[in-house]
């Protein structure tokens, strides 16, 4: 593997500039579909502290080509508080052969961008392939790289736009309209029947979209339930839907899955499968057109590989970022 023998420094505006949604997304689904192919296991290690908490996710690339270490900081009341945001983090690129660090990256858009290309991955292979009805609940962080990155996979006709705190909704909105994408603000969760593409990706730790949301044949990424405490998609909801996962493990854990278990709506054995079986034909997605199909995506450190790897390879390329001493 080629390096340039420097230790890259990558900054937000970096990653921006390196990662665009095709590519992340193109580079997530070879991670799910090495996974299935025998890529190495992936860890976590989750601590909470006052307010928040920290996580680190580990992982390697098919061949250890690649080894990343992605340290967060997640603090939910840091928009409101302190003006800051709620994700805080570095990702470590390391060379997984010689085991030579290579790049620090901002885990702030690394994680967004991420996220987004694994709902979009699952929305590529899950959801109709005429849908292009957009309803997206929570309108932070993750809201306007989901809207690309589904936007990629599926032509948009309409983007609807809710968020518990309208103000939010509204200035995406004008970000997106300028950009010249057709999103509205809505003001109730029953917009959310006329998607046929619904992306939750809010703090919320009380489920709030259940079957009276979501129309015959979604397609629903719940993204905002990465830890334990949290959930968006009500038990029975989950019940009634195919449910795919990123990672069985975590998302019993602590996903969307842990709550319906939790409320007994659902037993692990109910997991229709995981994406990985899903982008390899192990498993096929949507067997009719009525389908509710649910992706619970929790986050895994695959995703995190493939992002900064493809980062880190343009930014060589390009000659971009800062080089550090060793």
């Amino acid at each position: 593997m080629a390096h340039s023998g420097q230790l890259l420094a990558l900054g937000g505006r970096d990653v921006d500039a390196l990662l665009d949604p095709v590519t992340c997304i193109d580079a997530v689904e070879q991670g799910f579909r090495d996974q299935d192919e025998g890529a190495p296991p992936s860890g976590v290690l989750g601590m909470h502290a006052a307010g928040g908490g920290f996580h680190i996710k580990a992982a390697a690339s098919a061949g250890w080509k690649f080894f990343v270490a992605k340290i967060n900081a997640n603090f939910p009341g840091n928009p409101d508080r302190y003006g800051l945001p709620t994700i805080q983090g570095i990702v470590v690129l390391f060379d997984g052969v010689r085991g030579i660090p290579l790049a620090i990256l901002d885990s702030v858009r690394i994680t967004a961008l991420r996220t987004a290309a694994a709902s979009a991955v699952a929305a590529r292979h899950l959801a109709r392939p005429d849908a292009s009805r957009l309803f997206v609940a929570g309108c932070g962080t993750q809201a306007r790289p989901h809207i690309d990155a589904i936007g990629a996979v599926r032509r948009l006709g309409r983007i609807a736009l809710f968020d518990a705190r309208p103000d939010r909704a509204q200035a995406l909105q004008r970000q997106c309209v300028a950009d010249g994408l057709p999103a509205k603000v809505v003001l109730d969760l029953a917009a959310a029947r006329e998607a046929d593409l619904v992306v939750t990706c809010t703090p919320s730790h009380t489920p709030f979209l259940d079957a009276r949301h979501v129309a015959p044949g979604a397609f629903v990424a719940a993204v905002g339930a990465d830890n334990e405490h949290k959930q968006e998609i009500d038990p029975c909801l989950m019940a009634a839907a195919r449910v795919v996962v990123d990672s069985r493990a975590q998302c019993i854990a602590m996903g969307d899955t842990r709550g319906a278990i939790a409320a007994g709506t659902m037993t692990p054995s109910d997991i229709y499968g995981d994406l990985a079986e899903i982008v390899t034909g192990r498993r096929p997605g949507r067997s009719s057109e009525s389908d509710v199909i649910i992706f619970d995506s929790t986050g895994v450190a695959l995703e995190d590989v493939a992002a900064a790897a493809a980062v880190y390879q343009r930014a060589l390329r390009e000659k971009r970022g800062k080089a550090l001493e060793r």
